[in-house]
């Protein structure tokens, strides 16, 4: 009896421990990202949120800072708007959701304007631009449909994600995130979003890898190329 009491109490230990260092590591990486900021180094301090995110609505204001550090510093509204539609994802009535439409907003109209306006950038450029545009549209779209919400949808820890066809496959090693895996088969963070519902059943619906795991990562297509 007391030394069935003794493993209860060692395993309760380790639990707190375990919680205890996961929370002093994000907050490590917090301080490191704020520290990066105020030295100007922008790409740097987006590392270091990116290792805070844990997939929990605690994620929401990572995924704020994220999200304004590409749209005020960077210049780059197409991340901004992935990471402003991750805040309003996984907190619909977070304390910044009414800066959080006005930013998005905001990065949408710039976008069209350089789109639309060819004199700030090259036709080619503007339409990458367009396109990249359009295919976010189109996950956020297919995401917020209402025949599959994503409330409806249950991971199954034993079940197998499906392979589809032309996709390929990650091994996911130390430092890894979905978004720093997107940007190197993608060449754009905000495909991350796919990636993750590619393998949702084995990452139970959150944003949390881990060394050792292998990933599906899915095949976008590309736009078809005009004729001149």
């Amino acid at each position: 009896m007391r030394l069935w009491k003794r493993n209860i109490l060692l395993a309760a230990v380790v639990l707190l421990l375990a919680g205890c260092n996961q929370k002093d590591s994000m907050k490590e990486a917090m301080n490191s990202a704020e520290k990066r900021v105020k030295l100007g180094d922008y790409k740097g301090a987006i590392e270091f949120y990116e290792g805070a995110l844990d997939g929990t609505t605690k994620s929401a204001d990572i995924y704020y800072k994220i999200g304004m550090l590409y749209d005020d510093k960077l210049k780059e509204p197409l991340h901004a708007i992935h990471h402003y539609d991750r805040y309003l994802e996984i907190a619909p009535e977070g304390g910044y959701i009414k800066e959080v439409k006005i930013a998005r907003g905001d990065c949408e109209r710039r976008l069209q304007a350089r789109v639309t306006q060819g004199g700030f950038m090259t036709l080619s450029e503007g339409v990458r631009l367009k396109n990249e545009n359009e295919s976010l549209r189109k996950i956020i779209a297919e995401l917020r449909s209402p025949k599959t919400p994503a409330a409806a949808r249950v991971a199954d820890p034993t079940a197998k994600d499906p392979l589809p066809p032309g996709s390929r496959e990650h091994t996911v090693a130390k430092g890894d995130t979905l978004a720093s895996i997107a940007l190197k088969y993608y060449k754009s963070r905000a495909y991350a979003s796919q990636i993750k519902d590619a393998n949702f059943n084995q990452l139970e619906g959150k944003d949390i890898i881990k060394p050792g795991q292998v990933l599906i990562i899915p095949e976008i297509g590309k736009p078809k190329k005009t004729k001149k």
